[in-house]
């Protein structure tokens, strides 16, 4: 399904916020006047901005596969007193992102949407980058149609941040809203938490699912999201889960019951105090939900 300029895809996001302090000293001052700046886009708007910038490169002529330089936007938090940025990171986001859909898609088909003049324009580009010894991560993971059940596990429910003022009902296709009616607020549910308590809760799951699951995937999975971590967090960084555009998919009640996050930490805590039958319940609900929300992609 397409998206147009106010539609935005039904993607999830998991970002890490750096601490000012972990910047360089260049990097600290540009970031710090752009938190005061009033004309970087809101917390509310990112996403939607972020999206547009996509938007336009896709359906230039030719297609730019990644932007010519870096994005100098960023997601920006306070807590604290403290000021914590995500940068963009859209160029190299975008390298990557390429690089993914060309793997994973025939040549052909692959041609037909990026140009192979315009792949290789980008993976020269790239490989200067690399050739620089510029970081490979990125601080963004995304994932369309699904949250990972591993991203749940540095949370807790307590850290849920629920906005429905936005829509009591599920995405509507983005229809017109009606003459004189004001526009929603963006519906949003966030969890948000230390990057310390976050890599302990982490941790803690691996080592139970290690111990109860072997080499399964599901430890696998949790080992490959600590790895990110580990490389691209700072000790003093927050960690934050977005529903993004998934928010859309879903009904007031059924967001307010989504437990997901304490589902999680039920099948750990029930694998680890040998309580087996709490820990399947809690999985076979967890994975259900999420079943049945990505199966929603082929419906469209």
């Amino acid at each position: 399904m397409c998206h147009d300029a106010g539609v935005l895809p039904y993607t999830a996001y998991l970002r890490v916020y750096q601490p000012i302090a972990a910047f360089s000293h260049r990097d600290r001052a540009y970031w710090t006047a752009y938190a005061e700046s009033a004309d970087r886009p809101r917390r509310v708007g990112a996403v939607a901005a972020e999206h547009d910038e996509s938007l336009r490169r896709l359906v230039a002529t030719p297609p730019i596969a990644a932007p010519r330089l870096e994005s100098g936007d960023a997601y920006v938090r306070r807590m604290g007193g403290d000021l914590y940025v995500c940068p963009w990171q859209t160029r190299l986001r975008s390298w990557l992102a390429l690089r993914d859909f060309r793997t994973e898609t025939p040549a052909a088909l692959a041609g037909a949407y990026v140009p192979e003049a315009v792949s290789a324009e980008a993976e020269r580009a790239f490989e200067a980058w690399r050739d620089r010894g510029e970081p490979l991560r990125t601080q963004i993971l995304t994932s369309t149609w699904t949250v990972p059940l591993p991203w749940f596990a540095p949370f807790e429910a307590k850290e849920r941040c629920l906005v429905l003022d936005g829509g009591a009902g599920p995405d509507t296709g983005g229809a017109a809203r009606p003459p004189g009616r004001p526009a929603p607020s963006p519906r949003a549910l966030l969890y948000v938490t230390e990057m310390a308590l976050a890599r302990e809760r982490l941790d803690r799951a691996i080592a139970v699912l290690r111990e109860h699951l072997g080499d399964g995937a599901a430890p696998a999975a949790a080992e490959r999201l600590d790895d990110w971590l580990t490389g691209v967090a700072h000790p003093g960084a927050l960690l934050e889960l977005d529903y993004g555009g998934l928010v859309r998919l879903l009904g007031d009640e059924e967001l307010r019951s989504d437990d997901s996050v304490a589902e999680v930490a039920a099948v750990v805590t029930g694998l680890e105090t040998g309580q087996e039958e709490l820990a399947v319940a809690m999985y076979r609900r967890v994975t259900e939900r999420w079943k049945a929300i990505r199966a929603l992609e082929h419906a469209n």
